[in-house]
């Protein structure tokens, strides 16, 4: 929090609004180094509210003249981060786009719950690794202590950053959820994480009594969190988790891992529908759902089965076109179907399509993205190791969400072998078509045909 404090104290007069302010405009503007995109967009939830166009200087302001106070996202292509506004609010906002979230500093009304989020958002990225390798190992009752500790810290400095600069009920709130459900994240993760960790035999440890007294602290309807990822990702775990205990009972888990995919994600269909009220979120859960079903590859006959309890449980998703859409990707990335017909950039300028790069001997492409550098630095590790391992394959790398010069620097920076790097131009197009939606996903190809469409490289080599 030294960030955040420092700001503040150089900044914190502008925590203090008179109440004349709350009918006056909202105004955000500020700054970006390094622009990958002329427009920033502010969305409410899905729905995008008002944009700006960078000017000469890479600044821009938006303007709005009423809003309902709550979350909302800052998007820049291709990032995004969540920004609390209220009505009245003169913020400035400053980022980099080399380091997006790291960068981000906002100034102005507003700065002192922007600024405790998105450091605490920082903050959570890096203290779940610390979590996993120094705390799950212990014992569920040690476990819980711990995680007890850290809550009353984070709680505590929220308290004394709302003692000297005051925030508004709602920032509050929104503040403390994030650390709340962090909390209830991490403690929904503890037994699976526990057991991979210590390699039990006997599976997943008896848990106390009360491991899962906060529970009953949990909102299924707080419509003001639907878009907090702390909040989200708690939901997504926790549904899953709920599904898993039960289906356990009823013998679809064998040594600890779900054999029958249908019966568990359609528990988890019966979970969303009886537990969640808010539209926004069940649709977001329900997509999550489906997605994850999908992404493992059932038969078709039990494909139908599920798409049709899904579909009577959330007829009018709002997400249905980019599930089925996602459905038929699937379709067409199994074994023995063409490559789609997709179109990548050398170092040089020149257009390839994939089905030239896969025309002899087998090819593995993988994916990555400038914005991502610590997946990419892990991701070249892997690369390599298999180069090493399987001579006879060709491993090419293709660039995804990230500027043409940028993608060009970062080959040098990283020593990638230019002859097999290739950029992207169109992001959604490729995450759509190749169905990558995940950090290890790889296409095994061979003759311009696909061999495997849902590779892992950490798993399938």
């Amino acid at each position: 929090m030294t960030r955040l404090l420092l700001l503040l104290t150089l900044l914190g007069v502008w925590s203090c609004q008179e109440p004349q302010q709350k009918n006056k405009p909202v105004s955000i503007s500020g700054e970006i180094v390094n622009p990958t995109d002329p427009f920033v967009i502010l969305y409410k939830g899905e729905q995008p509210i008002d944009s700006a166009r960078l000017d000469e200087q890479n600044r821009f302001e938006l303007r709005i003249d009423s809003l309902e106070s709550g979350l909302y996202n800052f998007f820049h292509r291709p990032e995004f981060q969540y920004i609390y506004i209220e009505q009245g609010d003169s913020m400035q906002i400053r980022l980099n786009t080399v380091a997006f979230d790291e960068s981000l500093v906002f100034s102005g009304s507003g700065e002192v719950v922007n600024n405790f989020l998105i450091d605490f958002f920082l903050e959570s990225e890096g203290e779940e690794n610390l979590i996993r390798e120094a705390l799950v190992p212990m014992e569920p009752e040690a476990f819980s202590a711990k995680l007890d500790s850290l809550k009353v810290r984070n709680i505590s400095q929220l308290e004394e950053l709302n003692s000297e600069f005051p925030i508004t009920e709602g920032a509050y709130h929104t503040a403390q959820a994030s650390i709340l459900y962090k909390d209830y994240y991490y403690r929904e993760k503890y037994p699976f994480w526990h057991r991979k960790m210590i390699a039990d035999a006997d599976g997943v440890h008896e848990l106390p009594k009360d491991f899962y007294a906060y529970r009953s602290e949990v909102s299924y309807d707080d419509l003001s969190l639907t878009f907090l990822k702390p909040y989200h990702d708690f939901m997504v775990f926790h549904i899953g988790n709920l599904a898993y205990t039960s289906c356990k009972k009823a013998c679809v888990i064998d040594k600890e891992e779900v054999r029958d995919q249908l019966h568990f994600n359609q528990h988890q269909l019966k979970l969303i529908d009886s537990l969640v009220t808010g539209d926004e979120l069940r649709d977001n859960l329900f997509r999550t759902v489906a997605f994850d079903y999908l992404l493992k590859y059932d038969s078709e006959e039990n494909l139908e089965v599920f798409m049709t309890d899904f579909l009577s449980r959330s007829e009018n998703n709002r997400h249905f076109h980019e599930i089925e859409a996602l459905s038929e990707a699937i379709r067409n990335l199994s074994p023995d179907q063409q490559l789609p017909e997709l179109m990548v950039e050398n170092s040089d300028g020149n257009l390839q399509s994939l089905q030239e790069l896969a025309g002899t001997g087998p090819v593995v492409f993988y994916f990555w993205s400038g914005p991502q550098q610590h997946h990419l630095a892990n991701i070249t590790r892997r690369v390599r190791s298999l180069n090493e391992e399987y001579r006879d394959y060709r491993f090419v790398g293709i660039c995804l969400r990230t500027e043409k010069a940028r993608w060009k620097s970062m080959l040098a920076s990283y020593s990638l072998d230019s002859e097999n790097q290739y950029w992207a131009e169109d992001f959604e197009n490729f995450a759509h078509t190749l169905v990558v939606y995940h950090p290890y996903k790889s296409i095994v190809a061979k003759d311009g045909k696909i061999v495997d469409g849902f590779a892992n490289l950490n798993t399938s080599f």
